[in-house]
This record gives C-alpha cells, sequence and structure tokens, in this order.
C-alpha cells in the first residue's frame, strides 16, 4: 500500500512543527512549507535526515506547486501572535485569503482532503460563554486585531464554498489557546511571555485587572484533536480547546509558584478589542470525535517551563528575533 503524502504549511512553526511529527509518526511522507516569517527551522532540524520529509521554503500567498500525488493538506500557515499580526497585518491577510484560495486549489487538483487552522479569536470579545459552534462573534472588523480575526473567518467562508460548491473534501478546526514546547519566547502570547518574565528576572505584566479568562491546551492534546477531525466526515468547524478556563491574574500566580520567581506583578492598561473571556464549548469534539484533552495544566506547564529553561541566553533576551521589513506589502 503506498504510503499516504501530506503537506503542511506553517510547518516550520510551532504548531506545524508538531503535526509533522505525528504526521511521521503516523507513517506518512511529510512535505512541510514555510516562508519562515514566524516559524523556525530549529523546530523541524531533528527531521531533516528522516526520508519521508521534506521542506519547501515557500509563501503559500504565491502560486503553491508539489509534484506528485497528495492526500492531506493542513494549511497551518499564519502569523498567531499579536506582536506578529500587528507588525505584518498585509501579509496576514493574505495569508488567510490569497493562500487559503492557493491550496483549496491545490486540494482540488490533487483530490486531496484539505485542515484549515482556525481559531477562537472567529469569535472575537464573545457575548456568549462558553463558546459553541452556533455562535456566529463579536468581531471588530477595522479594529487591530480584525486584520486575524477577518482572515480567519474568511478563510472558513471559502472553504466552505469549495466543500458546497466543488465538493472537496474539507475541514475546519477553531483553536483556543495551545502551549507547549517551540513556542516562540517573546511572540506576545500570555504564557510565553509570563515565562519569559519571570526566567530574565522581570516583573510579570498583566493586562487589565487580570479578571478576564483564558482555557490552555496542551500541544500533545490539539495535535490529537487535529487528527482525528481530519481522519473524521465531519465538515462543519469544530472546536478544540480544554475547557479548564482560568483568570489571567490566577494564571500570573501559577507562573510565579512555577518558577519560583520574586517579581511582583505589574498592571498595564487593556489592549484594544482584547477578549474579556475565552472558554470553548467541545461537546462536538467529545461526541464527534471521541476527544477529550488530557495533560493537566499543571503537567504541560512544568514540561513547558523546563523547554524554555534550555534556550540559550541569546534567546532567552531576544525581544523579537524576526526581520518584518520585506513584507510590507
Amino acid at each position: 500500500m503506498a504510503k499516504k503524502r501530506t503537506l503542511i504549511t506553517g510547518g516550520a512553526g510551532f504548531l506545524g512543527s508538531h503535526l509533522c511529527d505525528r504526521f511521521i509518526k503516523e507513517g506518512h511522507h511529510v512535505i512541510a512549507m514555510d516562508n519562515l516569517i514566524t516559524g523556525d527551522l530549529r523546530n523541524i532540524e531533528h527531521l531533516f535526515k528522516h526520508p519521508d520529509f521534506e521542506f519547501y521554503h515557500h509563501d503559500v500567498s504565491k502560486f503553491v506547486h508539489v509534484p506528485g500525488e497528495l492526500d492531506y493538506i493542513l494549511h497551518f500557515a499564519s502569523p498567531a501572535s499579536p506582536i506578529d499580526y500587528l507588525k505584518i497585518p498585509i501579509q496576514t491577510l493574505k495569508v488567510g485569503s490569497l493562500g487559503t484560495h492557493n491550496l483549496l486549489g491545490l486540494a482540488r487538483a490533487k483530490k486531496a482532503r484539505l485542515i484549515i487552522a482556525s481559531t477562537s479569536e472567529v469569535y472575537g470579545d464573545p457575548t456568549v460563554h462558553p463558546q459553541p459552534e452556533e455562535y456566529y462573534g463579536n468581531v471588530n472588523t477595522v479594529g487591530p486585531r480584525g486584520v486575524y480575526d477577518e482572515a480567519k473567518r474568511f478563510q472558513e467562508a471559502m472553504t466552505m464554498a469549495y466543500h458546497t460548491y466543488h465538493g472537496l473534501e474539507t475541514r475546519i478546526v477553531r483553536i483556543f489557546n495551545t502551549y507547549g514546547p517551540r513556542m516562540r519566547l517573546n511572540d506576545g502570547r500570555v504564557l510565553p511571555a509570563f515565562i519569559g518574565q519571570a526566567l530574565r528576572g522581570e516583573d510579570l505584566t498583566i493586562f487589565g485587572d487580570g479578571s478576564q479568562t483564558r482555557s490552555f491546551c496542551y500541544v500533545d492534546d490539539l495535535v490529537e484533536g487535529i487528527y482525528r477531525l481530519l481522519m473524521s466526515d465531519y465538515a462543519q468547524p469544530v472546536n478544540i480547546g480544554n475547557p479548564d478556563e482560568i483568570t489571567i491574574k490566577d494564571f500570573a500566580e501559577e507562573i510565579v509558584k512555577l518558577t519560583g520567581t520574586k517579581q511582583k506583578i505589574v498592571y498595564h492598561p487593556l489592549p484594544k478589542d482584547d477578549p474579556k473571556q475565552r472558554q470553548p464549548n467541545i461537546t462536538k469534539a467529545k461526541e464527534l470525535l471521541k476527544w477529550t484533552p488530557k495533560v493537566s495544566r499543571a503537567e504541560g506547564l512544568k514540561i513547558t517551563y523546563d523547554y524554555f529553561k534550555s534556550l540559550p541566553q541569546e534567546v532567552l533576551f531576544q525581544r523579537d528575533h524576526k526581520d518584518f521589513e520585506g513584507y510590507k506589502k
């Protein structure tokens, strides 16, 4: 039986690299594609000598060609943190629109099944809690987060259009806050920001009064949910995340306890359109995929903290290791 061939865009990123590992483990031939604006080759260098792994340095916003057959396409190419999409807003919109269009066309040509990485950000600053897939969201289209939120909402709409009009096999995963090894330490998201500040001996910064909530899912659990959804026959969006909700203030205190830091917690104004609550309703994932998260926050945080502690000092103190100047177009 021929080996399945799987394309993973954003394959050098945090989630993409873990998906590369999973699909290699499942016996697939994996083709990772990344333009490396936010991805990092160090995340996949352990796979370079593997006979069933290839890497293409390419921007999916431009025409995508992959020779040979493809069975599956996982579209995970996109900036995913506020620091990134505020610096490269147009590229963020292009990868969600043009990039998605290119990959849907590729999937159609190859008769491949495609799954897109959507996000809880499609719900915006929610007025419904926890957020079920049927909730349409509360999004400011012209706010600072709009470039990311609307890119993902458009991505979902185009994917569903290809599914209904062309009969393409598509899947949509709505990803809630995820963490684990290979996150960029200084990408602006709350978990690496807190751990980075603790490791550098800085005060932990909370934006707002800390009453806003998040729900953190360990990366191995997320990958399992994505894999099950891709292999299912369900085409509508599915939330994948851990519903164990915590306030940002309580989470900062957990990080202080974990790291043994002596710094204090300081408060800054809340950024515009920052969601006040974030908790997935995972009823669909439980029923359709028989999936629930297994890794507790305490266990996952310990693994993640150990990973960050192992990073070289120059990475720890590097504020932003990406140059976005070439993407102002």
